[in-house]
């Protein structure tokens, strides 16, 4: 298994892919690592040679990864929450924060449905 920045990489996997595994590293700047350090996309993370991850782990480490930006988005969070605004509030209620609708939809943030109690349908 390579270890960059704390991650272990899955082995099997292209480089390209396997770099995503990280926290804050997508495709885009997964392939600008590549393309900046010069190792090939289509490698194997266990062909990786000791050089090439060295060049990797410099090239990663300019970025905010893993922990640290992980802190930072949940101090946004927190942050908003405590000033009250309306992007807080709807972080405090679970609720979609960009203007999605929720009339239906949004389950992912509501969670599953709960039974509101005297509503029949007309008959």
């Amino acid at each position: 298994m390579a270890r960059l920045i704390g991650v272990d990489l899955p082995r099997d996997k292209r480089v390209e892919v396997g770099l995503t595994y990280i926290y804050g590293v997508g495709k885009t700047r997964a392939a600008e690592a590549l393309a900046a350090t010069g190792v090939n996309p289509d490698t194997r993370v266990r062909d990786l040679s000791e050089e090439e991850l060295v060049k990797l782990r410099d090239n990663l480490e300019q970025y905010r990864l893993e922990g640290d930006l992980r802190r930072e988005v949940a101090a946004d969070i927190r942050r908003k929450v405590e000033i009250g605004s309306y992007q807080g509030l709807r972080h405090r209620r679970g609720l979609p924060v960009h203007g999605q609708r929720t009339k239906t939809n949004a389950r992912t943030r509501k969670g599953p449905k709960k039974t509101v109690a005297g509503k029949k349908k007309a008959k």
